[in-house]
């Protein structure tokens, strides 16, 4: 257990033993694979030059962190295109990523969002333009793999052909984008479309992480991993309405 671990333990104890105290806290929310042998949820969070420091740090906070509220074993790690190196994000921060790419290894790839809204920099545009990572992405799908994106990451979802014709979300000032590129822009925080889930804003990547911790994991660990961060997920959750019974 490393030294920040252990500076969280007790803190994430304390979010248990509160939220046990609690009867029927999110009790009827159930894992996804619920009742099923899980091997571990292994998250890639997709980075690249000029991505959005809180698009990319504040998923990868909340999967960690849910890793104290779950049996399961929980595996983040960050992944570029182009291989381990370091990435030089939207406000200057430097990220030594190590993660090959290889989303066949993945359950969970995120695409954080950045510079969106400056055409010349480093960022979503320039991905964009090179084609490397959407056709990366493109490549990427199969059963079994949700692909999620914070903000204007589903931008380069789109330019994969991802999006067309799927419920989906973005930063407010992308919509138009977006709805032109055949997403179907649905006015929400977060949008589950199953293997397609999408975020809207800056800060959303928080929420959209609290979801598929809800999703995954099941409503007590997203409930914990809000008691530990002092987060409420805010928003409306979009999803698909459920198929009657007949």
């Amino acid at each position: 257990m490393n030294r920040r671990n252990v500076l969280r333990a007790p803190v994430a104890m304390g979010a248990t033993a509160t939220l046990a105290g609690v009867s029927g806290v999110a009790a009827a929310a159930q894992p996804r694979s619920a009742g099923k042998p899980a091997g571990p949820l292994r998250v890639h969070v997709v980075m690249y030059e000029g991505v959005e420091e809180l698009d990319f740090a504040a998923p990868h906070e909340v999967f960690c962190a849910a890793r104290f509220f779950t049996d399961r074993e929980v595996d983040v790690r960050y992944v570029t295109a182009g291989g381990p190196g370091t990435v030089r994000a939207a406000y200057g921060t430097r990220v030594a990523v190590d993660g090959a790419w290889d989303p066949r290894t993945a359950d969970v790839l995120l695409v954080p969002g950045g510079g969106y809204a400056r055409p010349d920099a480093p960022g979503v545009r320039a991905g964009i333009r090179s084609g490397v990572l959407p056709r990366k992405l493109a490549e990427a799908v199969r059963p079994g793999l949700t692909i999620g994106a914070v903000c204007t990451g589903t931008m380069l979802l789109a330019a994969a052909g991802l999006t067309a014709n799927r419920p989906c979300t973005t930063h407010h000032r992308a919509r138009p984008d977006l709805e032109k590129q055949g997403g179907l822009l649905k006015n929400a925080r977060v949008v589950d479309d199953g293997d397609l889930v999408t975020a809207g804003g800056i800060t959303s990547g928080v929420d959209l992480a609290l979801w598929l911790v809800r999703r995954e994991l099941g409503a007590d660990a997203a409930t914990s991993v809000e008691a530990m961060l002092e987060y409420e997920a805010r928003g409306t959750v979009w999803t698909r309405p459920p198929v009657p019974r007949r």
